[in-house]
């Protein structure tokens, strides 16, 4: 959420400065830049909190520490699988295992 929090500053930013810059006739590829420059520079100065939040974030869940995220049919296969199992003690549901390397 802090990435997303941080993105939507930067944009809320460059938005309105992109627009200003186009309303001043600078074009459209040296208004992106400039409005660029500027968003980036405002948000380095201003927003250093909500950077390293959203550095932090981002750290967390590429590490490798982070809880997976899975998606809806995963979690109901899981959850089918789990009611399989409980209903029928003598089956056993080994997908979970990681290949063995060979």
């Amino acid at each position: 959420m802090a990435f997303v929090k941080y993105s939507l500053i930067r944009l809320a930013l460059f938005a309105p400065l992109f627009v200003l810059f186009n309303f001043l006739q600078l074009g459209a590829v040296l208004s992106v830049v400039c409005a660029g420059l500027i968003a980036f520079a405002v948000s380095y100065l201003f927003f250093q909190k909500q950077r390293d939040a959203a550095t932090a974030a981002m750290h967390e869940r590429f590490s490798g520490r982070a809880k997976p995220i899975r998606t809806a049919v995963e979690v109901d296969d899981a959850e089918a699988e789990d009611r399989l199992v409980d209903s029928n003690p003598d089956i056993a549901v080994d997908a979970d295992r990681r290949p063995k390397d060979i």
